[in-house]
C-alpha cells in the first residue's frame, strides 16, 4: 500500500473569511475523529491535490499536526466543479486496528463482446461502492471485469465484483454495476423516423405552395399581356 503524508496547521479563519483564504491558495478543512477533538485546519491546496488525486478516500493520509502524526481518511469533500478547486476538506482520523466504512471507486476493465461486435453499449450505472475494513486493508479501487458482456440486457452486479481478504461490501449487491444497452432505444428510433416523415412533408407542402404561387404569377402576367393587346 502506497503512504501518503500531509502538514496541517491549525486554521483562525472561518465565515466569509475562507474565499480571501482560497483566493491564497489555502484549502479550509477539519481534523475529528478517534481520540480528538474537531479542530478547524488549513493546507496549501497544491499540495493537497497531489495527495487526493492519488489516495482519495479510501487511502490511509498520516497527517501531521502540531507536531504529532495521525492517520486519517479524507471524508467530506467539497468541490467547485465549475473551476475544478477544492472547496474544504474533513480529515477522519482512525484507529488501524480498528474497521471504518468508506467509499471506494469502481474501475471498469476491458472491453465487453458486445461493444466489440456493435451489438451495444457499455454504461455504467454505479461509480463507487461502500466498503468495510481495517484502514490499512482498504482497496484504493475496486476493478470489474466485463469483456464477458455479450449481450444488450447483460449485467454485472455488487456481488459480482470479486471479494477481497478483509473486505467486507456494504453496498447492497443487488444493485447493477454497469450493463450492456441498446445501440439506439426503440423509442428514439420510431421518434427520428416520424421526425423524418414530417419534415419531408413539410418540404412537399413548401413545395406545393411555391409551385402554386409560381402558377398564379405567370397567369397574372399572360392576362396582364392580353389586357395591354
Amino acid at each position: 500500500m502506497n503512504k501518503y503524508s500531509l502538514t496541517l496547521t491549525k486554521r483562525t479563519v472561518i465565515g466569509k473569511q475562507l474565499k480571501k483564504l482560497r483566493k491564497q491558495g489555502i484549502l479550509p478543512g477539519n481534523i475529528y475523529g478517534k481520540d480528538i477533538e474537531s479542530t478547524a485546519i488549513q493546507l496549501p491546496i497544491k499540495e493537497f491535490d497531489a495527495v487526493y488525486k492519488e489516495a482519495g478516500s479510501s487511502s490511509v493520509v498520516e497527517v501531521e499536526l502540531e507536531g504529532k502524526k495521525r492517520p486519517t481518511l479524507i471524508h467530506n469533500l467539497q468541490y467547485d466543479y465549475v473551476n475544478h478547486k477544492p472547496l474544504h476538506a474533513d480529515f477522519f482520523q482512525v484507529n488501524l486496528k480498528e474497521k471504518v466504512k468508506t467509499t471506494v471507486p469502481v474501475d471498469l476493465i476491458g472491453e465487453p463482446k458486445a461493444v466489440t461486435d456493435k451489438l451495444g453499449l457499455l454504461l455504467q450505472t454505479l461509480n463507487d461502492v461502500e466498503v468495510e475494513a481495517l484502514p490499512t486493508d482498504l482497496p484504493e479501487r475496486l476493478e470489474v471485469d466485463v469483456t464477458h458482456l455479450a449481450e444488450v440486457g447483460q449485467q454485472v452486479k455488487v456481488s459480482d465484483i470479486k471479494k477481497l481478504p478483509g473486505v467486507t461490501l456494504v453496498t447492497d449487491g443487488e444493485q447493477i454495476v454497469a450493463n450492456i444497452g441498446e445501440l439506439v432505444a426503440p423509442e428514439a428510433e420510431e421518434q427520428a423516423v416520424e421526425e423524418a416523415a414530417a419534415s419531408e412533408e413539410a418540404k412537399l407542402e413548401s413545395t406545393g405552395s411555391e409551385t402554386k404561387e409560381e402558377t398564379a404569377t405567370t397567369t397574372d402576367k399572360s392576362s396582364e399581356q392580353k389586357t395591354d393587346a
